[in-house]
């Protein structure tokens, strides 16, 4: 059904009976005349551009999306976007294409820049589709259809990339190859297009087709950087010959090759001898590679810091755009309205800790939350990886028990009190029942050859105290990988560069500065009474009064405010993965 062809239809029968009516009535040539001219009056208002637009309907979208299996996938925001306007066309006024028609379809000619393909999105010829609407005459049958085609296909375009450049090309939720369970951007396109087409207003960039982060921003503009490179025949490559290492002081060929490398663009003058010297200035600039690298700040260009110089510009820019498309899966608003107005964000790969907050604690406010604290981390071993996902942070527990996991007794507790039976004594360890008020079982009552880990009824636990693997003082988020943040008793470990020795937890470098913080809305526990409560030795809960939003994260790439461009080695392989759903 067309209710403007209907519309047309009754009022030209109205008319043309109240004519028929004037002539009967009167037969004089001058009412006849009037009546004839009054007809002619109607078909040149129907004629113009002011008449009532075509609609759509239902049918006309099941129509559509038969013809462009392509757009298939988002039927359900088709009929979601149309259903709220009654089914009125989108992108038309007054029958003109509206302006924001041409900027979206600038928007995907450009969306290289986005690490996405523009032919993705180029499913119809609209310029062409625009040019033979603008040439068609009048309101008939016709044009009213191309108006309809027009404007379901815009609609359509727009989802598909919207889809991608708001919520990723790969969802982390139904790719197996993914790991990534951080709560969902749950981003509703259709408002957004509403936004767009100025039907709505909306505190998020979705009216300039922006992106939701700034994070996401800064790596595009790395992108941006890189694909120059590229298209300049990439950076040269350091090659060192006989040599193992350079350092300061040095004075050798390869000297030269490594200042074009960190100094791309730059003209170097070959001739001048002192641009084979190693000298303090280039140390300096090595130092600032390995820094953005994330290797050992010595100033020497040889093993690991030689192999990052010579990583193509293709393989970077390829990183990037993975960990951009990571940025598309962060939600758009990082703390829920009802949490503490920061957040507290571990990257994986950079074995690093950021908090984030909003100076004013406003949950109705919309801005970029400001760093207030960073620290190290230490991350999980490569076969105990540290998991990735999102949850908000509940209690700060002082003095804690180590509950060991039934995992970690099976493979290495039991095999240690096989070796020696007083190896739980000597770790201040227990067995205790699993229940609220735990009672002491015997460890020599229990047959531990048989132990595994689904059949052990106990739980191990270790005692509060300076042995404690969770040092002083832990941070829990209850989640299904049994993971949350710590202190330790090995500190040492976190001055290496690599720091992935846990089980899958993270143990956090500054653990009294970091409770200090999440705990500065409660007077009662400053530090001096969170270091007595420590040393008294009994194990001690704090609920805070508002939960923290805490991600544990995944990002080999990013940009800071500078403009320099950091990688880091992909510790967990989940970098191949997702380049393989990607690129594939």
């Amino acid at each position: 059904m067309n209710p403007y062809k209907d519309y047309k239809y009754l009022l030209f029968t109205l008319i043309l009976g109240v004519s028929s009516l004037l002539v009967g009535c009167n037969n004089s040539d001058g009412e006849a005349t009037t009546a004839k001219n009054g007809i002619e009056k109607v078909g040149e208002i129907f004629s113009q551009k002011e008449l009532p637009q075509a609609n759509t309907d239902s049918s006309d979208i099941v129509n559509f999306l038969k013809e462009q299996p392509k757009m298939k996938k988002h039927d359900e925001l088709m009929f979601l976007f149309y259903g709220d306007r009654d089914y009125k066309l989108a992108w038309f006024r007054d029958n003109e294409i509206v302006p924001e028609a041409q900027k979206f379809l600038s928007v995907i000619n450009q969306s290289s820049k986005e690490g996405l393909q523009p032919s993705n999105y180029r499913v119809m010829d609209f310029e062409k589709l625009f040019k033979q609407y603008e040439q068609m005459d009048g309101q008939d049958s016709a044009r009213l259809e191309l108006q309809r085609k027009i404007d379901l296909g815009l609609t359509a375009s727009y989802f598909n990339y919207a889809s991608d450049f708001y919520r990723g090309r790969v969802d982390p939720r139904t790719d197996n190859n993914v790991s990534w369970n951080v709560k969902k951007n749950k981003i509703k396109l259709h408002k957004a297009l509403q936004t767009i087409l100025k039907e709505r207003e909306s505190t998020y960039p979705y009216y300039e087709f922006e992106a939701l982060h700034k994070g996401y921003a800064n790596l595009r503009s790395a992108l941006s950087k890189y694909r120059e490179i590229e298209e300049k025949g990439g950076w040269p490559k350091v090659e060192l010959g006989k040599k193992k290492s350079l350092a300061k002081g040095d004075t050798a060929a390869a000297v030269i090759s490594l200042r074009k490398r960190l100094n791309y663009g730059q003209p170097i003058n070959e001739a001048d001898k002192n641009m084979r010297l190693f000298d303090a200035e280039l140390e300096k600039q090595v130092k600032k590679f390995q820094m953005l690298h994330g290797l050992a700040e010595d100033g020497k260009v040889g093993g690991n810091t030689l192999k990052q110089l010579n990583i193509p510009v293709g393989e970077r820019i390829e990183q990037i755009m993975i960990n951009m498309e990571r940025w598309r899966w962060i939600p758009k608003r990082m703390v829920p309205k009802s949490l503490d107005q920061k957040y507290i964000w571990v990257n994986i790969p950079e074995y690093k800790l950021y908090i984030y907050e909003d100076p004013d604690n406003d949950p109705e406010a919309e801005r970029e939350y400001q760093e207030v604290m960073n620290m190290r981390v230490i991350v999980g071993k490569t076969m105990n990886s540290t998991p990735i996902f999102s949850d908000k942070l509940e209690f700060v527990v002082m003095a804690p028990y180590w509950n060991v996991p039934n995992s970690i007794v099976e493979k290495e507790i039991k095999p240690a009190i096989l070796k020696n039976s007083g190896y739980l004594a000597s770790q201040n360890m227990e067995v205790v029942t699993k229940e609220k008020n735990p009672k002491q079982i015997d460890p020599y009552s229990i047959d531990w050859a048989s132990v595994t880990e689904k059949n052990f009824p106990y739980m191990v636990r270790q005692r509060p105290g300076p042995k404690n693997s969770l040092g002083s003082i832990k941070f829990l988020f209850p989640n299904e990988y049994n993971v949350y943040l710590h202190d330790t008793p090995a500190d040492a470990l976190f001055s290496q560069n690599q720091r992935n020795f846990s089980h899958g937890c993270v143990r956090v470098e500054k653990p009294i500065e970091l409770g200090k913080y999440l705990l500065q809305d409660m007077p009662e526990w400053d530090e001096s009474r969170i270091r007595s409560t420590i040393n008294g030795g009994e194990e001690t809960w704090v609920t805070l009064p508002k939960n923290v939003q805490v991600y544990i994260v995944y990002f080999t790439s990013w940009a800071d405010e500078q403009g320099n461009v950091h990688f880091r080695e992909d510790l967990y392989g989940h970098d191949k993965k997702l380049e393989q759903e990607y690129f594939g």
